[in-house]
């Protein structure tokens, strides 16, 4: 069996990892004391935009094991190959550079910063996969506290591989809503409080995942029917990161709502002949380099904020912040687009023969 293969969303991660960025720029100028901006609701949703990120993650992942499964082709070995490659070695550069950046680095500019935990405590639980535990238990630094997202998609991993390959392909459907709706409402539940202290957000990549399922399995086909699908999908999306008009207080809905409206966007933008294609090479390659751009990004802003502690006073707070911002994305771009092309690249390569 052929399936149609996926371009549409190369542009996608970057928009998210932007989201990311200026989530995070604001908070860690306000926290050094110089002036920032975040009025406006679209600065306030990076932790949404990781959300989709699982989203999208589940739904490439979890699409591309069950085609494999409907070719007889699917690979525990080659999967884990392949994430091993594409994840690892960027993954594991960041934790070695984050302990040394707290624990040697800020000490020897004299920059003070507490470290709450016993350093073989965090090398431990992030070199074995739980960086989210870590994140939340300890808030460790910027640059280790924003790989507790790595860690959910690595533990994700884990367990959906084995699953959707032992499972008959009849029953999948089944398997992932019941396991969706059913780790949903566990979530919400207080007496699993812990699910939430370190965001074991499994869903978003569940249903993400189920999405992509729906659509191979032609179930999907009447939002293609009308452009008033795609406008509305698109419409909803937007309309929730740049306002605040869609905030649910109720936790069970507000993670039902997200998790499905990513799963549709995703879906609108892979498959709806309708969705607005970007095809200028530039942006395409951020997409590319967006998980370095995502790992790197702190780093980038603690090094422009660390330079206009020194030079602020001679801006206005207006300018000061306009070039703290070009500052950090052309910095975090630059320091993506050297780690994609002399680091990552050959683990890419080698990536293809696990295909």
């Amino acid at each position: 069996m052929k399936f149609e293969k996926i371009t549409k969303l190369r542009c996608a991660p970057f928009f998210l990892a932007f989201l990311v960025v200026i989530y995070h720029l604001p908070s860690l100028s306000k926290n050094q004391g110089l002036p920032y901006f975040n009025d406006l609701a679209i600065f306030n949703r990076g932790t949404e935009a990781v959300y989709m990120f699982f989203s999208l993650s589940g739904f490439l992942i979890i699409r591309g094991i069950y085609i494999d499964k409907l070719n007889k082709t699917f690979s525990i070995k080659k999967f884990y190959m392949r994430r091993i490659l594409r994840i690892f070695p960027l993954y594991y550069l960041i934790v070695a550079f984050g302990f040394l950046f707290y624990w040697v680095i800020l000490p020897i500019l004299n920059i003070p910063f507490e470290n709450n935990y016993e350093l073989i405590d965090g090398i431990l639980l992030t070199v074995f996969f739980l960086p989210n535990v870590f994140a939340f238990l300890h808030y460790p630094g910027g640059i280790l506290e924003i790989l507790w997202s790595l860690g959910i998609e690595e533990q994700f991993y884990l367990l959906v591989a084995p699953v959707l390959y032992f499972f008959n392909k009849r029953y999948i459907v089944f398997v992932l809503a019941l396991v969706g709706f059913g780790f949903l409402i566990i979530y919400n539940l207080d007496v699993f409080k812990i699910l939430k202290t370190y965001k074991f957000v499994y869903f978003f990549l569940i249903f993400g995942g189920l999405t992509a399922i729906l659509e191979v399995k032609g179930k999907l086909q009447f939002l293609k029917t009308s452009v008033f699908f795609p406008i509305i999908i698109v419409a909803i999306t937007m309309l929730y990161f740049t306002t605040n008009y869609l905030q649910i207080d109720n936790r069970f809905m507000y993670y039902f709502f997200l998790s499905v409206l990513f799963g549709l966007f995703i879906h609108t933008l892979s498959f709806n002949n309708r969705s607005i294609v970007i095809k200028q090479k530039n942006i395409n390659y951020f997409g590319k380099i967006s998980y370095g751009i995502y790992m790197y990004h702190v780093i980038a802003l603690n090094l422009v904020v660390f330079i206009f502690l020194k030079i602020h006073h001679f801006f206005n707070d207006i300018v000061t912040i306009v070039l703290i911002n070009i500052a950090t994305f052309v910095l975090t771009i630059v320091m993506a687009h050297l780690s994609y092309k002399l680091y990552e690249t050959p683990f890419l390569n080698l990536k293809r023969k696990f295909r």
